[in-house]
C-alpha cells in the first residue's frame, strides 16, 4: 500500500491547493493517471501538485477544473499560490501592483517584472542562483496575470536606453524580449517611454523606482534593494517621486519614437528574426 502524503490545508495556499485538487478528484473516483489522462498531464505531476512539490500552472488549473466540475475554484487560487511564493519581502509589493489602477515605472538597467518574457526573467532570476528556477520564473510571470483582468492597471514604463543595450539571456532572448515590449504597443494600457542616453543627466540618477496609484487609497512609492523592498507612503516621499517622474517623462522619447527605438535596436544590435 503505498503511503499518502497528508497535507495540512492551513499550512500554506500551495498545500490548501494540493488539498482541495486531491479532494475533488478523490470525490471524482480518479486516480492521479486518470485525471492526468483526461487533462493531458502525467499522473506523476498530478500527485505532485497534490503533496505541494510542484506549483500548479493557469492552464492546468483551468483544465483540472473543467475535468472535476469545480466552479473555477483551482483557477481561482492560482494567484493566491504564486504571490505566497514570492520571497516574503516582495509579497507586499505583489499585493500593491494586483491592487493600483495605475502603476508608474522608471527602470534604469532591466525590463521590468511585468513586462519581462519567460527566457528574459529566466535569465535575470537565474544570476548566482539557478536552484527552483522554472518555479521562480513561472511565479514572476504569474504577476502579469494583472493585465488579464477585467480592469487593469495602466501601466506606464520610462526605460533607461541601458535597458536595451545590455544583453541579457543572449541576442535571441533580448530579440524576443525587445519584440514583446514592441507587441504591446498597441495596448492602451500599457505605455513605454525610452529615455534617451542623449537626455543627459536626469531626474532619475539616484535610481529606479516605482509609483503605486489606487482609486480611493493614498498613492505608494517603491524602491528596491539587494533583497529588500522599501514601499513609502510619506507624502513627501510621494510629492519628491511624482515630480521627478513628470520630469523623466519629459525627458524621454515620445511613445512612437520609443517604440522606433527599439525596433532599431533589436535590428541591428540583436537581428530582425526571433529566436
Amino acid at each position: 500500500m503505498s503511503h499518502i502524503n497528508v497535507l495540512d490545508p492551513g499550512a500554506s495556499p500551495l498545500d490548501y491547493y494540493g488539498f482541495e485538487l486531491r479532494r475533488h478528484r478523490e470525490a471524482a473516483g480518479l486516480t492521479q493517471r486518470q485525471l492526468g489522462d483526461i487533462v493531458n498531464y502525467t499522473g506523476s505531476l498530478v500527485g505532485q501538485i497534490e503533496t505541494a512539490r510542484k506549483l500548479p500552472t493557469q492552464e492546468f488549473s483551468e483544465r483540472v477544473d473543467a475535468a472535476l466540475g469545480t466552479g473555477g475554484l483551482l483557477s481561482r487560487l492560482v494567484a493566491l499560490v504564486m504571490r505566497s511564493q514570492l520571497p516574503g519581502w516582495f509579497q507586499q509589493v505583489a499585493e500593491l501592483q494586483a491592487r493600483a489602477s495605475t502603476i508608474y515605472c522608471f527602470e534604469m538597467g532591466l525590463v521590468p517584472g511585468l513586462l519581462q518574457t519567460e527566457a528574459y526573467a529566466r535569465a535575470v532570476l537565474g544570476v548566482l542562483d539557478r536552484q527552483n528556477l522554472e518555479d521562480r520564473t513561472a511565479v514572476r510571470l504569474a504577476r502579469q496575470g494583472i493585465f488579464t483582468r477585467a480592469e487593469p492597471p495602466v501601466f506606464w514604463a520610462v526605460l533607461s536606453e541601458a535597458v536595451l543595450l545590455q544583453e541579457t539571456g543572449g541576442p535571441g532572448t533580448m530579440r524576443g524580449q525587445l519584440a514583446h515590449l514592441l507587441s504591446l504597443e498597441s495596448d492602451p494600457c500599457v505605455n513605454i517611454q525610452v529615455l534617451p542616453f542623449s537626455a543627459g543627466e536626469h531626474a532619475g540618477l539616484q535610481g529606479s523606482f516605482d509609483i503605486y496609484r489606487f482609486a480611493s487609497d493614498p498613492a505608494i512609492v517603491y524602491t528596491e534593494g539587494y533583497g529588500s523592498g522599501h514601499p513609502s507612503a510619506h507624502l513627501d516621499t510621494v510629492k519628491d517621486c511624482s515630480l521627478r517622474y513628470d520630469h523623466l517623462q519629459a525627458a524621454a522619447l515620445p511613445l512612437k519614437d520609443s517604440a522606433e527605438l527599439i525596433r532599431r535596436v533589436m535590428e541591428e544590435r540583436y537581428g530582425d528574426q526571433l529566436a
